[in-house]
């Protein structure tokens, strides 16, 4: 290991005792690689986790005169609306996620760390990591995201694997692509048919957009590759247990989802939860689907930061954060995104979307620029709702802005313009853009590649 200037604080203390040369990070040290020294008296941020919420904040705060420290325990910043792309093989890794240390390679006043965060000691002011080192901190912002969460079912997770990470995309994709290479071996009809019918449970804008790109890369991409089966006779089945799929969206925007996805082959089925999850298939209600591939979109809950403060939480995992986001009783200490739990002036909870995390980075970092100005005031956090967005295969898309509802294919369109939009870079809007329309006039997919294979034998 390097040798890193070490800043050993007193508990309790806010100044620094003293400064040492350690070619060891100890418990109870703060480790500040390459630090300026214009810096060495500014107020510290430190920010864990670089998702839309984590990056936005620390954008927001460029020009500020603060230390920024992000923690993150994965080197690259991940655009999770394109994730399911790239585990049906539309769009390779590369186009839907950045390395950190890239985007943040201009603001000198950024320290990343690749690092695991397992605890927070609120009372010394310090991030603890896994190593047993620890980061102190003037100002902490929590925006660690969301898990999968399988309703006190966490034995279905080998069976049905969930989309939160580049690691699940690939091993999705792996699954879906193993799934006809073995039927094609496979010379019992019964089993064929098990790897010819593939599950997804939940029917939100995940489950929908994976649903109706499996049973296009069945219909349109495979067919014709393979000599023992006939990939358009692939089922791909949809399983929603509440009454409509899309159940954030106007209910005629619902309707019009499970029309398009049922036009595509897709079986719907509704009003059933599923009951067990295991390597033969899936059950619902009084149904039992052999099934090899099942796919889980179903649930999230709130990575661990409840956890690490010793914080009250939502069933969900949430910190229960005030109007403000921070916490109550640590008013230095910010949650933002998906791990937070902060309700609309309607009641309702601000939904764990993009936008609203970027909503809350941007908001956090104002309150900071406020405080840093003198103004302690409470700032309540106010969301503004954009709209859903949902894509039904390369053809059809449901959006719903409120005011104004849109499906078919100027919603398709709209949904693709959006999401370029928000890409990070030239080059990866121009990749993803050529991309789609490879696919949307060959209908083949590029990113096939199974890899990995020995790891995984789902």
């Amino acid at each position: 290991m390097c040798i890193h200037d070490i800043e050993r604080r007193l508990p309790g203390s806010r100044g620094i005792v003293a400064v040492h040369k350690s070619p060891y990070i100890e418990a109870g040290e703060f480790t500040r690689p390459w630090v300026n020294e214009m810096n060495e008296a500014s107020h510290h941020v430190v920010v864990v986790g670089a998702g839309f919420g984590g990056l936005e904040f620390t954008r927001a705060l460029s020009g500020v005169p603060v230390r920024i420290t992000m923690i993150d325990k994965r080197n690259h910043h991940l655009f999770q609306p394109l994730l399911y792309q790239v585990a049906t093989t539309a769009l390779a890794t590369s186009e839907v996620a950045w390395p950190i240390r890239h985007l943040l390679r201009k603001r000198k006043d950024v320290t990343t760390l690749l690092a695991n965060v397992n605890g927070v000691d609120r009372a010394g002011r310090r991030v603890l990591l896994d190593d047993g080192s620890a980061v102190a901190y003037d100002t902490l912002v929590l925006a660690t995201g969301a898990r999968h969460a399988y309703f006190g079912h966490d034995e279905w997770e080998p069976f049905a694997p969930g989309l939160k990470t580049l690691e699940d995309a690939t091993t999705i994709r792996r699954r879906i692509l193993m799934a006809f290479e073995q039927a094609e071996r496979e010379t019992d009809p019964e089993k064929r048919k098990a790897f010819l019918t593939l599950a997804i449970v939940g029917g939100g804008p995940t489950g929908v957009e994976l649903a109706g790109t499996i049973a296009e890369l069945a219909r349109d991409t495979l067919r014709g590759e393979f000599r023992n089966i006939d990939t358009r006779q692939t089922r791909v089945v949809l399983i929603e247990a509440g009454d409509r799929i899309l159940a954030n969206f106007a209910p005629e925007l619902s309707d019009y989802a499970r029309k398009a996805l049922e036009r595509l082959g897709v079986e719907v089925e509704l009003g059933h939860a599923v009951t067990r999850c295991d390597a033969e298939g899936v059950v619902f209600g009084d149904t039992v689907l052999p099934a090899r591939t099942i796919l889980w979109a179903a649930g999230v809950a709130a990575s661990p930061a409840a956890e690490w403060l010793g914080a009250a939480a939502d069933r969900a995992g949430r910190v229960l954060v005030e109007p403000d986001l921070t916490v109550p009783g640590s008013p230095e200490i910010f949650v933002i995104g998906d791990a937070a739990h902060v309700l609309r002036p309607d009641g309702k909870p601000v939904p764990g979307v993009a936008p609203a995390a970027k909503q809350a980075g941007w908001h956090v970092a104002a309150t900071i620029k406020a405080r840093l100005a003198g103004d302690t005031s409470p700032r309540p956090f106010r969301y503004k709702h954009d709209g859903d967005l949902a894509t039904i295969g390369k053809r059809a898309a449901a959006i719903d802005f409120g005011w104004i509802k849109l499906t078919g294919w100027p919603a398709w369109w709209l949904w693709g313009i959006a999401h370029i939009y928000f890409l990070i870079g030239f080059r990866n809007r121009l990749a993803v853009s050529l991309s789609w329309l490879w696919i949307y006039v060959t209908g083949q997919r590029s990113a096939r590649l199974i890899t990995q294979g020995d790891n995984d034998k789902g």
